[in-house]
């Protein structure tokens, strides 16, 4: 067909291959990383974190009450960024938000090329590059702490050429390539931070971002305004050519439309993982081989919906808001594939808890171990042991479990020091 436009076709595919693959990126990203078992080993100071990659920060998850005030925080920054930019105009913003990011994405393009590192040279080998640690100390109180591996500090060269770069340049002829790089870092890094605790929180968050993407392109010039007016990294550019040249122009999707639903797939993701730890394939979930039909749905859906709201565009030749394909979108995979499967009661009462496996497991073996104690000392009653001897097995389960229950509270002792903010 001759009247298709295939510089458009292909700029429209590669915003599409940029924004799944960033999702996909992240919402690996946000999965819990594996502990080891510690039993009992005593370490010094300098090396009392030395299982640091295994055990990072627990971030906050937003809760549904987070997700009512979303829309209306999204809109009062909005409006507030659009009556900047009307009124005392654009250059000087334009100017401060580029520093802004500029500084950020320094620390995010370097979050984010550490984690590619790690993730090409393998865990295993990663854990035996060197570690440099900078601790600053102030009587037993600690100031400042600092430990990075060897390829994390190679690396921060590196993660400067991006920022100062696209600091140098003009301001109205900002590099797409650039600006893209920086973009995918700041998706990258904030689907693997930034995590909701259930699916009604997703549902909830989505639904009122709906309306709030509607009303702010169809109803008003506001969203219009600032996305245009703002020459800052937060949206990824593709160029309406196939030879990569700008005289079209390019292809435009804000970092919204892609942390947002990207937030519930991954949330979908940690599902299925949670729920390989509970099924009798735990030992492949922990290879990462475990089965992911929410994740697959979802991220399937989102694709379909940014398809749809592109052809919309393009049919309509007027800018959409994405969240009006996307929020649906997600949402009706998500339940589809729940009552399919018949685990949507299980799904909706799920929340994402990382340190809860972990404590229902030490509740459950020392609530078994109590029972054996209890069966034991039962069948010596009945075998017409005596008293005494009753006694002190009994006297023997209890020191047990004590040490059992102590082991807990030294475990959560251990968590709350080192869920201790690190710099």
């Amino acid at each position: 067909m001759d009247s298709i436009d295939w510089d458009l076709f292909s700029s429209f595919a590669g915003l599409l291959c940029l924004a799944s693959t960033s999702i996909f990126a992240g919402a690996h990203g946000s999965l819990p990383t594996p502990k080891k078992s510690g039993k009992g080993t005593t370490k010094s100071l300098l090396y009392a974190e030395d299982d640091e990659d295994d055990s990072e920060d627990i971030p906050d998850r937003l809760s549904s009450g987070d997700a009512w005030m979303f829309p209306i925080a999204g809109s009062v920054a909005l409006f507030g960024m659009y009556v900047i930019v009307k009124y005392f105009g654009k250059e000087w913003i334009n100017w401060l938000l580029s520093w802004y990011f500029s500084i950020a994405g320094v620390g995010s393009v370097w979050k984010s090329a550490t984690s590619l590192t790690r993730l090409i040279v393998g865990f295993a080998r990663w854990k035996k590059f060197d570690r440099n640690r900078v601790l600053i100390l102030k009587g037993p109180r600690e100031l400042l702490s600092v430990s990075l591996r060897t390829p994390t500090i190679m690396l921060f060269p590196l993660a400067l050429i991006p920022s100062v770069l696209y600091n140098m340049s003009e301001v109205n002829h900002k590099s797409a390539l650039l600006t893209d790089i920086l973009a995918l870092s700041f998706s990258h890094n904030a689907l693997s931070l930034l995590k909701i605790d259930s699916f009604k929180t997703g549902c909830i968050l989505l639904s009122g971002l709906f309306f709030y993407d509607i009303y702010w392109v169809f109803g008003t010039e506001v969203m219009l305004t600032v996305a245009t007016s703002l020459d800052v990294p937060i949206k990824l550019l593709w160029p309406k050519s196939l030879a990569f040249a700008s005289e079209r122009g390019y292809t435009m999707l804000g970092l919204g439309d892609i942390v947002i639903p990207g937030t519930f797939i991954a949330l979908a993701l940690r599902y299925d993982h949670a729920r390989s730890l509970t099924s009798a394939s735990s030992s492949a979930s922990s290879k990462g081989t475990f089965s992911k039909p929410y994740f697959c749905a979802t991220l399937t859906a989102y694709v379909a919906g940014l398809v749809t709201t592109m052809a919309v565009m393009h049919v309509f030749g007027k800018a959409q808001p994405a969240l009006l394909y996307l929020s649906p979108a997600c949402i009706l995979a998500f339940l589809a594939t729940a009552l399919a499967r018949g685990e949507f009661v299980d799904a909706w009462k799920w929340v994402d808890d990382p340190e809860q496996p972990q404590t229902d497991g030490a509740q459950k073996d020392a609530g078994t171990l109590r029972e054996s104690l209890g069966e034991s000392h039962a069948s010596l009653l009945q075998n017409g042991s005596t008293g005494g001897h009753a006694g002190d097995e009994m006297g023997g389960g209890e020191e047990v479990v004590e040490q059992i229950d102590g082991g807990a509270a030294a475990d959560a002792k251990l968590k709350k020091r080192k869920s201790k903010k690190r710099v």
